[in-house]
C-alpha cells in the first residue's frame, strides 16, 4: 500500500509566502513598466516623422507566401503521415496483448474486447478504473463494419447510413 507523503504546515506556509513574493514582484515590475512606457513613446512623439514607403506587391512576393504556404501544409501531411506509419513504434515484435474491438457506452466510459494469448477478456474502462466484465470461454472473431443501421421494423434499408456514402447520394455520384 502506498502512503501520501504530507509536507509539514510550516513548510507548506513558507512554499506559499514564496510563490505570492515572487507574484507580488513581478506585479511590481509590471506596473513599473507600464508607468515608464508613455514616457518613452513621449519621446518617440516628438521626432521628425519618416516619409512612408508603401511596400511593393509583386510577382516575387506572392511567389514567396505560396511557397510558405505550401512548405506549411507539406510539413503537416507529412507529420499526419508519420504519425500513421509510427503508430505500432515502440512496440517489440509480436505483442500478445491486443484490442480485438471497443465500444463507447458513455461519454468517458468504454466496453473494450482485449486478446491475451489464446484468451479473450471483456473490460469495461471508465476514468481511473479498468474492471473485467467476463472472460469469454471460446475467442469472437470481430465482423467488419458495415455502417448500415437496421430500419425500425428491423427490416435493413436499401441505402447505408455512413457520412461518406450519404454525401455521395446527395451529389449525385
Amino acid at each position: 500500500m502506498s502512503q501520501k507523503v504530507l509536507m509539514p504546515r510550516t513548510l507548506m506556509l513558507s512554499v506559499i509566502r514564496g510563490v505570492a513574493l515572487r507574484g507580488l514582484a513581478v506585479t511590481v515590475a509590471i506596473g513599473v513598466l507600464c508607468l515608464a512606457a508613455p514616457m518613452v513613446l513621449a519621446a518617440e512623439k516628438f521626432a521628425a516623422p519618416e516619409p512612408a514607403q508603401s511596400p511593393a506587391v509583386g510577382a516575387g512576393s506572392l511567389m514567396q507566401v505560396t511557397l510558405s504556404l505550401l512548405l506549411v501544409l507539406g510539413i503537416v501531411f507529412a507529420a499526419a503521415w508519420a504519425t500513421r506509419r509510427l503508430r505500432g513504434f515502440g512496440r517489440f515484435g509480436n505483442s500478445s496483448l491486443q484490442v480485438v474491438t471497443d465500444l463507447a457506452v458513455g461519454t468517458k466510459e468504454r466496453v473494450v474486447l482485449v486478446q491475451v494469448g489464446k484468451q479473450q477478456l471483456l473490460l469495461g474502462v471508465a476514468p481511473g478504473r479498468v474492471n473485467t466484465l467476463h472472460v469469454l470461454d471460446e475467442p469472437v472473431v470481430p465482423q467488419p463494419s458495415t455502417n448500415i443501421t437496421p430500419a425500425v421494423d428491423g427490416s435493413m434499408p436499401a441505402h447505408p447510413a455512413d457520412f461518406k456514402s450519404i454525401l455521395k447520394r446527395s451529389l449525385g455520384l
